[in-house]
């Protein structure tokens, strides 16, 4: 990857619906040279997608929350994401290091969906314990 290659991912970064025209007078290129670069970004993993960001609250999702899972001794990462696969709420989900053996952030129509939600975790035959925390106030959101 080099500068310009750097400048086009920030480009489409910040508005993906950028024509590649729109992005070449911003990296002083040509539309077809864009694109060129663009499918080898894409073709290398540089770019993984394009996407179109929704607000959650805008849906009715608007309690969020954080919840570590703890599980039993040999629960490995390919059986947690198998899991949390299967809770649609689970937005993100990382293994991690310290007392839990997994973050897992939710987002939930309301503290009783929540509460299903954190249920049906629970319920998965691996989780021991769970501790949860409710976001209040979304800080920084660089999406």
């Amino acid at each position: 990857m080099d500068d310009i290659d750097r400048r086009i991912v920030r480009a489409l970064s910040e508005d993906a619906r950028q024509s590649y025209s729109e992005v070449g007078a911003l990296v002083a290129l040509s539309a077809p040279a864009v694109k060129r670069r663009v499918d080898r970004l894409r073709a290398t993993g540089v770019i993984k997608g394009f996407t179109a960001i929704v607000d959650p609250a805008a849906l009715g999702w608007t309690t969020e929350s954080f919840v570590e899972l703890f599980c039993t001794g040999r629960t490995t990462p390919a059986q947690l994401a198998e899991a949390v696969r299967r809770h649609p709420e689970v937005v993100e989900a990382y293994t991690v290091s310290g007392e839990a053996d997994a973050l897992v952030h939710i987002r939930a129509a309301d503290i009783a969906h929540l509460e299903q939600v954190l249920e049906r975790l629970r319920g998965e035959p691996f989780v021991t314990s769970s501790r949860s925390m409710i976001v209040l106030t979304r800080l920084v959101d660089s999406v």
